[in-house]
């Protein structure tokens, strides 16, 4: 059976990660025609947590997951660990005795309950004391429901989370209303301000972006810049002086750590290195995105017959979000950074349908929003086997989660790039991305 997971984050007033809804697909629910998706999905849910390890997906966070009816009352949450799942029940569920019986033993076992897509009080009145988390869809419920919703939440003591919050607009009035937690893209998105500039320090290290995306690289030139940040040289001889490479001697100079790590990982590292700090005043979350963009991308290159194209794929997940890192326009965020053309128009939606580098960012979006049926026409059209995908998605997951973590000042920051292929003995914890299958 394959199996497609994918993982949406759920951010704390300080954007802060508290948790990921975790979205479910398995081959079985479109080979049948529905009558048995309630076995399908409790196949999938013990698949993602026995065999892909639930770990890899949400690290020491919260997994909320949608449960139907069948599965509530069938008791297929005992599948999960209390301290890790948040069962989520969809606005399908009827509160119906068997419905409430099966929540309250879910409470009394400890496990946190989350009423999904909750637009009016009246619906949810017969759970709401059994809720741990309202989710109050933002789009749909009016302003009248969205107060009585805040009012009645606050005075059981029930965190409140904004779901469908897709603009920083819409954070700053949930915010400014009082919920606890918030749920979409607005994160990602940018917020285009006229006439602010670029503060100075992100536009020395977009320039450090604009000389490691050159066709050729000058390792001279990238020195030149790179040691004007002086954190960033630090950082460089730091890591090509790290046990794991087994060099004779210290590496001393910033030029000669660029030339041992070879064009195409030094490009990689100074992007994963550069990109938190443009994006230090915004949700950590929006680097790990990018970064599980860039891997994902990469990953999918042998498949998609880009195997010669794996850093400019790299590339097309990580600057997909330069426009919320610069709060500036994507095609004007892209201006500074000499892209390939195909994956400057792959990532400004203007590429030909036959590009390749344009159907593998379409796939990586589709899997990431959960549009499974996009996704299918996107793996067909690259001849990506679909067993394969989830994997990939979970090894980038994996990665990035690893790769940028807190530092001793609580920054997110890069700790553990990629090993250059040519190094003796490749970092601990970072696999390469060979396909697997399930």
């Amino acid at each position: 059976m394959d199996v497609f997971v994918a993982r949406q984050p759920i951010l704390d007033r300080q954007q802060r990660v508290f948790g990921y809804e975790l979205l479910f697909r398995s081959c079985l629910v479109n080979a049948f025609d529905g009558t048995d998706s309630t076995q399908a999905t409790s196949q999938v849910i013990a698949t993602s947590f026995f065999s892909l390890g639930i770990e890899r997906m949400v690290g020491n966070k919260r997994a909320f997951i949608n449960f139907d009816r069948a599965l509530l009352v069938g008791d297929h949450v005992s599948l999960l660990p209390p301290q890790v799942a948040v069962v989520e029940l969809l606005e399908s569920v009827a509160p119906d005795a068997e419905v409430i019986a099966a929540c309250r033993r879910l409470r009394e076992q400890g496990y946190l309950l989350a009423l999904d897509d909750v637009i009016s009080q009246k619906r949810i009145e017969p759970l709401i004391h059994l809720a741990n988390i309202l989710k109050v869809d933002f789009q749909r419920a009016s302003r009248t429901e969205r107060g009585k919703l805040l009012r009645r939440g606050r005075a059981l003591g029930i965190q409140m989370l904004a779901e469908k919050i897709e603009a920083p607009e819409e954070f700053r009035r949930a915010l400014d209303l009082g919920f606890d937690l918030f749920q979409g893209y607005f994160f990602a998105r940018p917020v285009v301000i006229v006439r602010r500039e670029i503060p100075a320090f992100k536009l020395h290290y977009l320039e450090i972006l604009q000389e490691a995306s050159r066709p050729e690289l000058d390792y001279q030139r990238l020195e030149d810049v790179i040691k004007r940040e002086v954190a960033l040289s630090y950082k460089l001889l730091r890591y090509i002086n790290s046990a794991a490479f087994g060099w004779r001697g210290p590496i001393e100079s910033v030029k000669q750590a660029l030339v041992l790590l070879g064009e195409s990982e030094s490009r990689k590292w100074i992007s994963l290195v550069a990109l938190p700090a443009l994006a230090q005043d915004k949700a950590e979350e929006l680097v790990v995105q990018a970064a599980i963009r860039a891997r994902f991308c990469e990953s999918l290159a042998d498949w998609a017959g880009l195997g010669r194209r794996r850093t400019d794929l790299f590339f097309l997940g990580m600057f997909s979000l330069l426009d919320a890192m610069t709060d500036r326009p994507l095609e004007e965020a892209l201006s500074a950074i000499p892209l390939a053309d195909d994956v400057h128009e792959a990532l400004l939606g203007r590429a030909p349908g036959n590009s390749r580098p344009a159907q593998v960012y379409r796939l990586v979006l589709a899997y990431e929003t959960g549009q499974w049926d996009q996704l299918d026409v996107a793996a067909d059209q690259l001849g990506v086997p679909p067993g394969i995908i989830s994997d990939l998605y979970v090894d980038a997951v994996g990665w990035a989660d690893r790769v940028f973590g807190p530092d001793e000042a609580g920054a997110i920051t890069a700790r553990r790039p990629p090993a250059p292929r040519n190094s003796r003995t490749p970092l601990p914890g970072v696999p390469q991305c060979e396909p697997q299958k399930l």
